[in-house]
């Protein structure tokens, strides 16, 4: 039973290199894990960044995190819609609160996520693009919602996407990346798919793979 935390999201940041007013990368675990777990890939991306970890604001158990409730049935994964929602609207606080503090580049972050927190990544950005120079969503899937129209509709269609996903992920299986990337070609103008004969994890290709679109895209801020 996922037991309710204290509405707030810690972080663990890392920094080392990175200037005052640095580009700001933002990690979002996956379900049942928690922000060390994505912080030690930091020191591998560009040291340009600041980098922040979050944990999610659900407890499970020991060191044992979620964004919001979800459940293993029959007919698949299942999710508390209305908890996801205010997971996105906390997460959207937190960012407009970092954003507001430390002055990132261009007054916006990346959002980098595994699993669900690549599900998060996607519903912030349906949602509030203006916030975002970029998403990163590994090994996720499309949101269970409707794609809400954004305040800044234009600011979503050129959003830079970064979606990876393993051939054989047991977890979200190759369909979830494929539907993502149909639906971005649609939608979005500036889109990087690729598929990793990998299951739900993140290899050395994919890590090599997201340290380059990061460097593409921090040359562009420079």
């Amino acid at each position: 039973m996922l037991e309710k935390r204290e509405d707030t999201i810690n972080h663990l940041d890392y920094s080392a290199g990175a200037a005052e007013g640095a580009p700001l990368l933002i990690m979002l675990h996956g379900y049942g894990s928690n922000e060390k777990d994505l912080i030690s890939l930091a020191p591998m991306l560009d040291r340009r960044l600041r980098v922040m970890s979050l944990q999610a604001p659900i407890g499970m158990g020991y060191e044992s995190y979620a964004w919001f409730p979800i459940a293993f049935t029959d007919a698949g994964i299942t999710v508390d819609r209305e908890a996801a929602k205010r997971a996105r609207d906390r997460l959207e606080e937190f960012l407009q609160e970092t954003i507001a503090k430390f002055r990132p580049a261009g007054n916006k972050v990346f959002l980098m996520g595994f699993s669900q927190g690549a599900v998060m990544n996607y519903l912030t950005a349906f949602s509030s693009p203006e916030l975002l120079h970029g998403v990163i969503a590994l090994s996720g899937q499309l949101p269970d919602l409707p794609p809400e129209i954004p305040a800044h509709p234009g600011a979503l269609t050129a959003l830079p996407f970064l979606v990876v996903h393993g051939l054989f992920d047991d977890v979200l299986p190759i369909d979830k990346g494929r539907e993502a990337d149909r639906w971005l070609k649609e939608n979005i103008s500036d889109l990087t798919y690729r598929e990793y004969p990998m299951g739900h994890e993140i290899d050395g290709d994919t890590l090599d793979l997201v340290a380059a679109w990061l460097r593409e895209r921090l040359d562009r801020l420079a």
